[in-house]
């Protein structure tokens, strides 16, 4: 702007005056103006041409992140779902009060127990005639329903085999009616967790090689804009070690900043996803969390200076007929 303000001021004087030196100084100004309207415009497309590169690279290792975050929680999100299935224990009318409450704290103790929890016929009844809309002990004239206890097993013990050895068990006291629970539900909940642990598996490596690929095209691109900078500083002298340095340093540092937009999109799914699901507890697993930073940090990193060495190396190699 300024060299032209002082290109308007120097026409008007030459209009005045009219000499041949103010007409050099004319020619001079317009010259450094143009000048500096084309630094000003390679400026821009430097900013414009790292912006796009870091956009890129946090865009993708946000994503790998988040297919990351998904396979690292996935026995976590399964053995959550495990931990709703129960096992309920139904208790005979004639079943003695120090019995039940043996077996509630014998079940309290054990390794596979979760939780165990006491119904009494009167309470699963109140419970039942909510769920119906309607007291059904009016119409029948009793409450069928038997006292029981709910087992909430651990995640581990919630296959077929674990749960049929433990109600076995349980079922050979004399004072335990029956034992029931859904063994279709659980067969068909562990053969579901094996199928999409590994299809997350397949799907997060899969995309972790499409990453690596985006990225180095992006970074591809951005070195070819400086394909001729490059061969004109091997031309003069310089080796090539010395050209690709501040090649590769500038954009691992580009990596590290993607990295970090990365990390804080994933941190604020996290947050959002912790508000959803509290008991996944998500947001506490700091060694969890640490490696899952680390890597994408470790990624961005690695990706960027690998790309950015072979795409100066491949223009370094090139001969200069064959740049445009």
């Amino acid at each position: 702007m300024k060299y032209l303000k002082a290109k308007i001021r120097l026409i008007v004087r030459m209009k005045k005056e009219g000499t041949h030196f103010k007409m050099v100084s004319y020619f001079y100004i317009t010259i450094q103006f143009m000048a500096s309207s084309f630094e000003s415009y390679q400026k821009r497309r430097l900013i414009t041409s790292y912006l796009s590169v870091t956009v890129s690279i946090a865009l993708v290792l946000f994503v790998l992140g988040m297919f990351g975050l998904l396979a690292l929680n996935t026995q976590k999100v399964a053995n959550h779902f495990k931990e709703q299935i129960a096992l309920t224990v139904y208790l005979k009318d004639s079943a003695k009060e120090i019995e039940i409450t043996q077996l509630q704290k014998k079940l309290a103790l054990a390794d596979y127990t979760k939780s165990a929890t006491f119904v009494s016929k009167q309470d699963a009844a109140e419970q039942h005639s909510e769920e119906i809309g309607e007291n059904y002990m009016d119409f029948l004239g009793y409450n069928p329903l038997q006292n029981s206890i709910d087992v909430f097993l651990n995640a581990a013990y919630v296959d077929s085999e674990s749960i049929q050895v433990i109600s076995n068990e349980l079922s050979a006291k004399n004072f335990v009616e029956s034992v029931s629970y859904d063994r279709p539900l659980i067969s068909l909940l562990n053969d579901n967790i094996r199928r999409i642990s590994f299809w997350i598996l397949v799907i997060s490596g899969g995309f972790l090689v499409i990453s690596i690929l985006l990225i180095n095209s992006s970074i591809r691109l951005a070195i070819y804009s400086k394909r001729m900078i490059i061969k004109t500083m091997q031309m003069v002298g310089a080796t090539k070690r010395f050209i690709r340095r501040p090649f590769v340093w500038t954009h691992m540092q580009l990596g590290i900043l993607g990295a970090l937009l990365a990390i804080a999109g994933i941190v604020a799914m996290i947050e959002y996803v912790s508000r959803l699901f509290p008991q996944l507890d998500l947001k506490y697993d700091y060694p969890m969390l640490g490696m899952l930073f680390g890597s994408i940090l470790s990624i961005g990193i690695v990706i960027t200076a690998i790309s950015t060495f072979f795409a100066t190396q491949r223009y370094l190699n090139l001969k200069t007929d064959r740049l445009y």
